[in-house]
């Protein structure tokens, strides 16, 4: 009889909890932002997944609304009250008390409990999108490879031609070797004959002969511009992208998530060189973030690789995610410099974007100064060099960039300057931005 009445008294319990937990209604969208906003500190965004906090999938089920208020609004009270629940959890996670958030409307609460209550269904109908983009993606990436075989086929088969050629070619040159026009005792006789050949299609006729001497004399210049042309391209690297020990999209955090660029490279509005970020900067997400849950995924790339280069962060700084600690063991990331100006050339970042930001948006037209020596690199998924850095660059933009005259530092160094020409255009070039010892000292 006890058996029955305690399963009675179960089932209406557990009934009770189901109607609690299909009452809570909110907004997926919002409660999913208040979320990412109080409570990813201490809990994982994935819900299944047990951080500082507890796994939160699920817990409309076991808790109901009242409680969970409650518990939300002011653990501490709830706890006091002697609520074996609140003292249970608390207990459980080493006495790890956990925030109150009692600046938390009712509606912002079930808008979050809705979030936790629905991701499930959310992530599936989400994860089926993705898996039917990566089908796609697959079958695109066979068109391509198939492609590419096709392309390396027909190169094999060019490449037998041209060696059947060669071949050929070997053979004449050999047997003329073997004639008395290139023996060393007959050579006279190699230029008396291709003197005899020319005479013969172009004749006697001095124009003729003029005409030759200038098509010749045309190729040896143009030769020379080739040359030279070549010459002036060392070290001009414009394109250049290398491999980077670990992926970092910029499209993922500075052009879609929004991140400021000097959130990570904080050295470069008040330093001579911009720096690159430490991995503790990248752990002021990641401490928290350690899957990729972004729709963006870069074509050729999946989320699996992202989730990779996560990890390659963790070993880095000695983070060890499933035990939430850091240990001793770190390993220095050797990143590979992409924008390095010689040794003999001096550039100032902090002069550019304090003194000069103003105008060099104007002059470039762009929305950030970066973007005008770097090119929208929050449009980039791999950094590459936007520019080539050559003298002629930086000389030509000096030329066409007007000063800020409402900048203090133009006000406290260029007074006079600035009067005099107070009705023209006063461009960097006019107060020294072309000397040679501003760059090279």
């Amino acid at each position: 009889m006890k058996n029955f009445l305690f399963s009675i008294f179960f089932s209406f319990s557990t009934f009770i909890l189901i109607i609690e937990a299909k009452n809570i209604e909110g907004d997926f969208e919002n409660g999913k932002k208040i979320f990412k906003q109080n409570c990813t500190s201490c809990h994982s965004l994935d819900l299944e997944k047990k951080m500082i906090g507890p796994a939160l999938y699920g817990v409309t089920e076991k808790r109901n609304r009242e409680w969970l208020h409650k518990w939300i609004v002011d653990n501490k009270s709830l706890r006091n009250s002697g609520d074996l629940d609140a003292i249970s959890i608390y207990k459980e996670y080493g006495n790890v008390e956990m925030n109150s958030f009692n600046q938390l409307s009712e509606k912002q609460i079930d808008d979050i409990l809705y979030f936790i209550k629905k991701s499930k269904t959310q992530e599936e109908n989400k994860q089926k999108k993705e898996n039917k983009q990566e089908f796609y993606n697959n079958i695109e990436l066979e068109k391509n490879q198939f492609l590419i075989k096709i392309i390396f086929f027909g190169l094999f088969i060019f490449s037998i031609i041209l060696l059947w050629i060669l071949y050929k070619i070997y053979i004449l040159t050999h047997l003329l070797s073997n004639d008395f026009l290139f023996t060393k005792k007959n050579k006279k006789n190699f230029w008396i004959l291709t003197y005899l050949f020319l005479y013969r299609f172009l004749g006697d006729k001095k124009k003729n002969w003029y005409f030759l001497s200038s098509f010749i004399g045309f190729f040896f210049i143009l030769g020379i511009y080739g040359i030279w042309t070549f010459l002036m391209q060392i070290d001009i690297n414009k394109g250049y992208k290398p491999d980077q020990p670990i992926y970092f999209s910029h499209k993922i955090h500075s052009g879609i998530n929004g991140i400021d660029c000097q959130y990570c490279h904080n050295s470069a509005k008040y330093s001579k060189v911009s720096g690159i970020p430490s991995a503790n900067i990248c752990m002021n997400c990641h401490i928290t973030i350690n899957e990729y849950k972004g729709d963006y995924i870069e074509k050729g790339k999946s989320r699996e690789e992202y989730n990779k280069e996560i990890q390659k962060i963790y070993h880095s700084v000695g983070w060890d995610p499933e035990v939430r600690k850091y240990s001793k063991k770190t390993h220095p990331i050797q990143w590979i410099r992409i924008h390095n100006m010689p040794d003999f050339v001096y550039f100032d970042h902090s002069q550019h974007i304090i003194t000069g930001e103003k105008m060099i948006k104007k002059s470039k037209k762009v929305d950030l100064s970066c973007n005008a020596c770097h090119g929208k690199v929050q449009k980039m998924d791999q950094v590459e060099m936007a520019n080539n850095f050559t003298m002629e660059w930086c000389i030509s933009c000096h030329k066409n960039t007007e000063i800020d005259t409402e900048n203090q530092y133009y006000k406290e160094y260029f007074p006079d300057f600035i009067k005099q020409k107070k009705e023209k255009k006063i461009t960097v070039d006019m107060i020294g931005g072309l000397e040679c010892a501003k760059c090279h000292y």
